[in-house]
This record gives structure tokens, sequence and C-alpha cells, in this order.
């Protein structure tokens, strides 16, 4: 049987992916069985910033797993604390605790927010609250999918977690209005990635913080689609100046070769996890950590940061200047753009599969938005490949 034949037959029914088979990757391109290349414009959801299979993060792959692979945290391991040192000195904060998906992040900084909040506020017992943004997408456990307001996301699965409110995204007065004495945290996504690479108005972020400061609330942003080089900046709420209390980063971590994620915060707030309160069996292992750490390394060794800023701001330009009857908005930052279609042009869908069929891999998200985010390492010869390719099938 073919592999299609072989996902339909024995796989669950919980995506629709495009009919691409991808047998092999480097960089930028992939190439499916048939031995067809593409220029790949999602990057796994930003897993792989650094590109396909980059050669120093195989390197660190390869070399640790031949060493130890697992030991749990039941006992210490050699690379865990360069991990810990390198991710704080990154990202700014003290304290970091390992995960391995985003999803597990976000369930962690829930655990967090409403520990302390109990622990450090002197919210009653239960009382808790933490705001979090319609539109918003944080993981599809129970307990996130409580709070999304995709009506598809949460049909069947309750009853669902209580403790969440949600609030119109960029609506910095609704935040003002909804932080008291119980709430906990606001959980907010710098940029909504799943909502269709939606950006807030410029200073919501700030306003934000400004808000959670004043009433002794935690700041928690979501870094996990846009962090890491994603928008331009190493972390997308700099675009605002701000610095959140808690961060949570994934998918790029790792650089698309092994599941990693973590929870970056200071003392005072990572502290009230005691030994037994939290934890993973595979977070914070060797082959993980040695992994995120050359991932973070090739992020800042190559300027991939900065190549996203410099080549977004030519993609977003061009796309902006383009003509078709068919685009209601484009808007992104950094290489991390949405290209939002009218509701008359039947969907995005058909769009994506146009542009497979010319060499490049995009994906729609809520149902009208095409998305664009190449690995961070793409050339402006091959990114306007890219947008001659999107130019040519949006205009025709």
């Amino acid at each position: 049987m073919k592999p299609t034949e072989l996902e339909e037959r024995y796989g669950a029914r919980n995506y629709a992916p495009l009919d691409i088979v991808i047998e092999r990757a480097e960089g930028v391109w992939v190439w499916d069985t048939s031995g067809r290349r593409y220029l790949d414009c999602l990057a796994a959801y930003s897993a792989v910033n650094q590109g396909h299979c980059h050669p120093r993060i195989v390197e660190a792959l390869v070399k640790q797993s031949r060493k130890v692979a697992v030991t749990s945290r039941a006992f210490r391991n050699a690379e865990l604390g360069a991990f810990f040192r390198d991710v704080c000195e990154l990202t700014g904060f003290e304290r970091a605790l390992p995960m391995n998906t985003g999803a597990e992040a976000v369930e962690t900084a829930i655990k967090l927010a409403r520990k302390w909040a109990y622990t450090r506020k002197g919210v009653a017992p239960g009382n808790a609250e933490i705001l979090a943004f319609a539109n918003n997408f944080h993981g599809r456990t129970t307990t996130i999918v409580g709070f999304s307001s995709e009506p598809q996301y949460r049909d069947g699965f309750g009853p669902f977690t209580p403790g969440f409110e949600l609030l119109p995204f960029g609506d910095a007065s609704a935040a003002r209005a909804a932080v008291g004495p119980n709430t906990a945290a606001v959980l907010v996504e710098p940029i909504q990635g799943e909502g269709g690479i939606v950006v807030p108005p410029d200073g919501f972020l700030a306003q934000l913080r400004e808000v959670c400061s004043e009433r002794n609330a935690l700041l928690i942003a979501d870094e996990i689609q846009s962090g890491l080089g994603r928008t331009g900046r190493m972390f997308a709420h700099e675009h605002d100046g701000i610095r959140p209390d808690v961060m949570l980063l994934g998918k790029a971590l790792s650089g698309g070769l092994y599941p990693v994620s973590v929870v970056v915060a200071d003392a005072e707030i990572l502290d009230v996890f005691r030994p037994g309160d939290h934890g993973s069996t595979y977070g914070g292992n060797p082959i993980g950590a040695a992994v995120a750490r050359a991932a973070l390394s090739v992020l800042q060794d190559e300027g991939l940061v900065e190549n996203s800023a410099r080549l977004g701001e030519v993609a977003l330009r061009r796309l902006r200047r383009m003509r078709s009857p068919l685009v209601r908005e484009v808007r992104g930052r950094g290489l991390w753009i949405g290209i939002e279609l009218h509701e008359s042009a039947g969907g995005a869908r058909p769009y994506c599969e146009q542009l497979a069929e010319r060499g490049l891999l995009c994906k729609e998200t809520h149902d009208h938005v095409i998305r664009f985010a190449p690995p961070l390492v793409i050339g402006e010869k091959e990114l306007n490949w890219a947008l001659d390719r999107i130019e040519e099938v949006l205009t025709a």
C-alpha cells in the first residue's frame, strides 16, 4: 500500500493534510516520494526556523543519543544545567522548567499561575482566574480547549475546567476592566498564529503589562510559535518593549528535531513549585537539552532573527503591493505572514493546493487565511521565487 493509503487505512481521521508525501528535507526544501522538490513555507508551524535537518543540530542529536538519551528527573544529567543556563541567559529570566510539547508548557503555566496566586497573591483557594483572549490557540488538551472560542475545538469534549474568562484580542480596555483581585494571570499570544497571524494594535502588550503590574497579576506570553526569531525579533513581545512575568517556548527551541518546550520566569514565581508538584519523564532529558542548546546557538550564530526582520519587510512590502480581487488583507511581522482572502474566494485551501502544484507548500488556517512562514534560513532569491508563485496564483 502507498503511504497515503496506509494513513487512511490505519490512522485516526483528526487531520486533513495536503496530499504531499514528504520523504526527505534540507534547509528550506522538501522532496516527496517521487523526487519532486517543494519550497516549505509552513516550516512545521515554525518548528524548523533553523531549516530542516540543520547539520549542527543533527550532530548534537546523534552525538548525545550515543551517550545517554533519557534519565528521567529522578537523576541529574550532564546536559540539563547547561541548557538551563543558555535559555536563561537568552531570555533574561532566572529559572527554567523543561517540558516536551507546547501544550505541556501551557498546562505548566496554568498550574504555576494558580499556585502563585494562592501562595503569593493570597487568592482564596479555588478562586483563581486566568484571563485569555478570543481566537486563541494554546494547544489541544481538555483544559486548554475549554477556554478556546473555536466551536470545533470544544465540541464533544466537555465538561471543561472552570476558572477562565475570554476577552477580545487587542482590546486593552477590556483587560483593564477584567483584571481583579482573583486574577492569577493574563495569558496571551503576542501575535495569534492559528487565529490567522493576527497582529494586535501597537501598545496592546504594553498596556497589558501595565495593568498586570498595577493589580499584581502575572503576564504570561505564549511565544511557542511567535518566539525564537519568527517575527524579526528573538521574541515577539519585544516589539512592544515589554517583559512578561512568564514566557513559554517550544517548536523552534529544538529546530524541529525533537520535542522540547520550556517555561521561564524569575525565581520568585517558579520557586512556588516544590519537588513532586510537577514534572515529566522526558522533560529535561539529555537529548532534548543538547538539541535545544544547538538550536539556540544556530539562531544566534547565523543571524536568523535579523534575516527574518529583513526579508519579512521585503515579503510584506511586495505582498501588500499585489493587486488581487481575492485578497482582503495582508498582515504579519518578520517572516510570519497571513494572507486573508475574501469569503467570496471560497476558502484558502484551493489556493494552497494550487501553490503546491507549483512547488510551494503553504497551509490554510481559519478557512480564509493562507499563512506564509518559511524557515528563517531562506535567502532573498528563494523568497522571491516563492512570492512569484503566490502572486501568480492569487492574481490569475
